[in-house]
C-alpha cells in the first residue's frame, strides 16, 4: 500500500482513480462476516421462517428468483411470498452446497428437497448470488434454477 500512497500524491488523475478503487477494497466484508448471514438465510427459509429471513435483507433489497421472473422488492413482498411457500409445501429444505466468497458477495451452489402438500417430494439444484450492502444486509440476490422442473416434480398432473 505504501506504493500507491505514493504514487497517488504525484499525479491528479491518478489520485482519484487509485483512491476509489482503495476504497473499493477498504470497505470490502470478510468472508466472516459474509457466512453466517448466508447460513442464517437458508437457515430461516427452510424453517419456512418469513420473518427471521427478511431480517438478512437490506430494506430496499431486490430478489430475482429465480432470474427471469420480476424481481421482488424483497421487504414490501415477502409475506406473499412466504404465503405462496406455506401454501404449497409442507416441508422445505435448501442447503448450501458451496460457498465461494469474494468481496462484498457471494456465489452459493445449493440444493433443495420439498415435500408438497399433495404428497409428493421434489429436488432442485441451483446457484444464489448474492451481493452485500457495507451494513452486511443482503442487497440483491440472484437464484439461477429451474423452477418448471422442481414444479413438473410435484405436480398433480
Amino acid at each position: 500500500m505504501l506504493g500507491l500512497q505514493n504514487y497517488t500524491r504525484k499525479t491528479v488523475t491518478g489520485t482519484s482513480k487509485i483512491n476509489l478503487y482503495h476504497r473499493a477494497f477498504r470497505n470490502c466484508m470478510s468472508a466472516e462476516q459474509i457466512q453466517p448471514v448466508i447460513e442464517s438465510y437458508f437457515s430461516e427459509i427452510s424453517r419456512m421462517n418469513g420473518e427471521g429471513w427478511v431480517q438478512n435483507f437490506a430494506g430496499d433489497a431486490i430478489v430475482c428468483d429465480p432470474v427471469g421472473k420480476p424481481p421482488m422488492k424483497i421487504h414490501e413482498e415477502f409475506e406473499k411470498f412466504f404465503a405462496i411457500i406455506t401454501r404449497f409445501y409442507d416441508s422445505l429444505e435448501v442447503t448450501p452446497e458451496e460457498i465461494f466468497i469474494a468481496g462484498n458477495g457471494a456465489a452459493v451452489k445449493w440444493k433443495m428437497k420439498v415435500a408438497a402438500k399433495n404428497g409428493k417430494q421434489g429436488i432442485a439444484e441451483g446457484i444464489g448470488v448474492f451481493e452485500f450492502n457495507d451494513e452486511g444486509k443482503i442487497q440483491k440476490l440472484s437464484s439461477y434454477w429451474d423452477e418448471a422442473k422442481l414444479l413438473a416434480q410435484i405436480s398433480d398432473r
